[in-house]
Formats: C-alpha cells, structure tokens, sequence
C-alpha cells in the first residue's frame, strides 16, 4: 500500500512565487498518482502571503494552511507543520521556489528504499557567491566537523524524512539545518541526493549574516546533547581540569621566581592569574557534576533509556 506523503512548506512575505511553486508541486504530485497533502505554513508574513494560501485551499483540496502568530522563524514554521502532518513520509521544500518539486519522487523513492532521511544536495547552486555558497559551505564544513556527519549542503531545504523520525525531536532556535546532525545522533541512516536548484523567480532572500552566528550557538548545543549529553562532566571538566593545572603552574612559577630571583610573592600577577585559574576550573568542574546529577534525575524520573533501538525481533 502506498504511503501517504505530506509536503510541508514554510513561507514568509512570498506573495510573488507561493501560488506558482503550490501549483508546479500539486500538478507534479498528481501525475506520479502520489497521495499526498500539502501544509503551507505562513511565519507572519506582513503581505499577501496568506490570502494567496486561502485561495489556494479554496481551490485545491490537498491544502492546508496554517498561520503562526508572528514571525518565529523557519525552525518554528517547520516543527508546526510537522505536528499537524499526517504522511507516514514528510518532504519539506523553501517557499522561495529554487527547489525543484520534479525531485519529490526521487526522494521518495530513497525513503522506500530504506533510508530515514534524504537530504537534498544543491550541486549547481543558483545564488550569489560571496553572500550565500560561501558562507554555506563554512558552514556545512563545522558542521561536519562538529557532528561527525559529512554532508555537502546541510542548509538545502529539499529533504524526505520518515515521520516517525522528526515527530520525535524538539527543534529550537536555526537547527532546521541541524535536523539530518540529530538524526544522525540517534542512528538513523541518510543519504544525500542531488537536487536541481533554480533561480529565484521574485521576491528577495531573508538570508542575512546575523543567522550565521545562531547556527554557530545552535551547532555546539548540538555538539552538547549529541556527544556529552548523558556525561556532562566529561564536557565540563576536561577545560576544569586544563586550568587547574595551568593554576598550579602559575603557583609553582611564582614560588621559583622567590627562590631564585626574590621576587615578591604578594605583588606578582601570577598569583592573582593562579588564583583565578584555580576558581574558575574548580567552578567548571562543579557545573559538571551539577550536570550528572540532573542527567541522573531526568532519566530516572521519567524512566528513559540512554540508547535507541531500531527494531525488535521475537517480542510479543
């Protein structure tokens, strides 16, 4: 039996390329004879963005339409269209229409293959050199230095994921762009697929450098929950441990310098700097341990395993 597959399009001010893209995507989706359902989510777009939706839903029965309070940004957009999903396979595209919908099946068809997620690679790029690829491609390089997963475009907006997969994360702050990084984490298995990218037909990017600092902040809370989540201490007292040596060698220095060159022990730097080292590593070390402590309380309280299991065999 077919699975059902719901297409989740986050928009903001797209009044010029929303109807065409809706229109292309459903006469693509028809033609495969997928059965399918399309959630437009407006981010408190201040045109006509929503009126265009309206219309669109009065005209095609697939649509649904949803309107956030605000612009809360393109992670907000997506975690509510992907709670009102009902697609057993869930493909997410821009609003801006530079990805292709004749790619839809080709994603699909990855996920029928088996995969948990199928991420969108934007070869042949059509976007400015200096404002977009290349701060992408900084950033697709942390990324998989940070997460241990090397995938060549993180921020392409084409992607098919299986529901049961993003149904089970809380997305915060810029991490749209982290989701294959978090699935990774929980072992799902994801492949990277070339997509056609198009020029923008209208409108402008709401792409600005302020963003590149968010998905820094977001990339180490990432790297955290990821690597060190269940042994914080491991992430707090390694630079504890670092600066308590470093302390013990200002103390020993200073110590040398009154031995061998009388220098006053009260009125040398390297006691303050000692001093210093030695309390802000004993602190660090403490959060650490602060840190087992309530890993402890919100697994046990709640029963929660540390692990994920992918499937079970011979269990009634």
């Amino acid at each position: 039996m077919e699975q059902k597959v719901s297409i989740v399009i986050p928009v903001y001010n797209e009044q010029d390329t929303i109807k065409e893209l809706i229109e292309e995507t459903i006469e693509v989706l028809r033609e495969e004879g997928i059965d399918f359902e399309l959630l437009i989510v407006d981010d408190g777009s201040t045109d006509k963005t929503w009126e265009v939706i309206k219309d669109l839903a009065r005209e095609h029965s697939e649509i649904k339409g949803i309107r956030l309070g605000r612009n809360f940004g393109q992670t907000s957009a997506l975690s509510a269209g992907f709670s009102q999903s009902q697609g057993k396979i869930i493909i997410t595209m821009d609003g801006d229409g530079q990805n292709d919908p004749q790619d839809i099946p080709r994603l699909i068809e990855k996920i029928n293959q088996g995969y948990d997620l199928v991420n969108g690679w934007r070869r042949a790029r059509k976007d400015p050199l200096f404002s977009r690829k290349i701060p992408s491609r900084v950033a697709n390089y942390l990324i998989g230095k940070f997460t241990g997963l090397a995938l060549k475009d993180f921020g392409c907006g084409l992607k098919a994921y299986r529901s049961e997969l993003v149904k089970k994360l809380n997305l915060y702050g810029e991490m749209h762009r982290l989701v294959p990084a978090l699935a990774y984490w929980s072992g799902a298995r994801i492949i990277e697929l070339e997509v056609n990218h198009r020029p923008r037909r209208a409108g402008y990017s709401k792409y600005n450098f302020n963003r590149i600092f968010r998905v820094i902040f977001d990339l180490i809370t990432v790297k955290f929950f990821a690597g060190y989540f269940t042994r914080p201490l491991h992430f707090f007292g390694l630079p504890g441990m670092v600066l308590i040596i470093l302390s013990l060698a200002s103390f020993l220095a200073m110590i040398l310098m009154k031995i061998f060159q009388g220098v006053d022990m009260t009125g040398n730097p390297l006691l303050i700097l000692g001093t210093l080292l030695m309390i802000v590593g004993i602190q660090l070390i403490a959060m650490g341990l602060l840190g087992e402590i309530s890993i402890r309380i919100y697994f046990e309280s709640q029963n929660k395993p540390t692990y994920v299991i992918r499937e079970e065999i011979g269990f009634e």
